[in-house]
């Protein structure tokens, strides 16, 4: 009995641990309360969840949500109310991050997943020998790092409700290795990948680019090396929709001549980070419906079930005390889904443990040509 009363109270310690650190990191992020109505404890966060259609109605107003019928009004309310749910789970499973209403609420995970996602490969498979990355050093490899603080990294972009993220993580690799080469930062066509690159994947069945279908971003990059490079973005605009390919040569601006797999090392990962600029990687896109800020670390999140491509832009450690989380190491993650997403368009997810699997799939732009296009 004794015993049985010593665990309830170190569980209520714990749970009080995590929502006063929830809170915590809640101040530094936002008094949105589309986000306070799922985080907050006790008896408030009752009633909040009671007037869901209040919060429905903020959401609507918010995000510039409107439905064709009531029907699927009222459809998506309960999908909404549905993850309502989700997010408090999620918010006690990942202390360390902020879960809660996001511009994907009124979605239910498997319409996030055909919309917004779209990494073809979503086992892990290890590179062949010849594509690995060479070993690193990585004695004197900086406390902190970030690519946006150098000018290698272009604005978040917004693929809309297209699986493209794979080819919005392979310009962020090539933006920010012309922008080692040159000195120049330019925008570069996602488009041009959607529309035209059908590259495939020799050892993997279904592993074809596919456009808003899905694909995989050293695919992409073949893709480039191939055709000859990638327009600007101002010369092939994105448009979220499968197309006809209109590739202009003559305006090719960069191509990779040399890309590499990094192995699943985090040191090695941040080694080729500093050298080569942001990196491909791919990462189970679980929790990230849900994220609003803060680091995610959640206590389950699978390493092989890959299905998002996103740009590594950066480390850091400082900053973040919780719980589970005390000045433990993160990384920088840009995404491509718009600005009004997680830290205006940024992921922060733990570094060192392949959460999520984001070290499983790595990628690094080891040397491209430039053209004065």
């Amino acid at each position: 009995m004794a015993s049985s009363s010593l665990l309830f109270l170190l569980s209520l310690t714990f749970l009080s641990s995590v929502l006063a650190s929830t809170e915590s990191i809640l101040d530094t992020v936002t008094d949105d309360p589309l986000i306070r109505q799922v985080v907050s404890d006790g008896a408030d966060a009752v009633d909040q969840l009671l007037h869901a259609d209040h919060h429905f109605s903020l959401f609507k107003t918010k995000y510039g949500k409107s439905y064709a019928t009531q029907e699927e009004h009222d459809y998506r309310f309960s999908v909404f109310k549905a993850n309502l749910r989700r997010s408090k789970r999620h918010q006690i499973l990942d202390p360390s991050a902020v879960h809660g209403v996001t511009k994907f609420s009124d979605l239910t995970p498997e319409e996030f997943e055909k919309s917004y996602l779209g990494l073809r490969q979503k086992k892990l498979k290890l590179p062949v020998d010849e594509n690995k990355a060479a070993v690193l050093p990585t004695e004197d490899l900086p406390t902190d790092f970030d690519w946006r603080d150098h000018g290698a990294v272009t604005a978040v972009k917004d693929q809309g409700s297209c699986g493209s993220c794979w080819s919005f993580s392979t310009t962020g690799a090539l933006e920010g290795a012309h922008y080692l080469a040159t000195g120049e930062l330019a925008s570069l066509s996602e488009q041009q990948l959607v529309d035209c690159d059908h590259e495939c994947d020799p050892d993997e069945a279904n592993s074809c680019d596919a456009g808003c279908n899905g694909g995989l971003m050293n695919n992409a990059f073949e893709y480039t090396l191939k055709a000859g490079g990638l327009q600007r973005e101002k010369d092939y605009p994105y448009t979220g929709k499968d197309g006809v390919c209109k590739f202009d040569k003559t305006k090719v601006v960069a191509s990779v001549s040399n890309f590499s797999v990094v192995s699943l090392d985090d040191s090695q990962i941040a080694a080729n980070l500093v050298k080569y600029g942001p990196l491909a990687v791919g990462i189970n896109a679980a929790w990230m419906q849900t994220y609003i800020g803060g680091v995610s670390c959640p206590y389950v999140c699978g390493k092989r079930n890959l299905d998002h491509g996103v740009l590594l832009v950066g480390y850091g450690a400082a900053g973040y005390s919780t719980i589970r989380l005390k000045n433990k190491p993160y990384w920088i993650v840009k995404n491509s889904w718009g600005e009004s997403w997680g830290e205006e368009g940024y992921y922060k997810i733990c570094k060192g443990h392949n959460v999520c699997g984001v070290e499983s799939m790595v990628s690094s732009v080891n040397a491209i040509h430039t053209t004065s296009a």
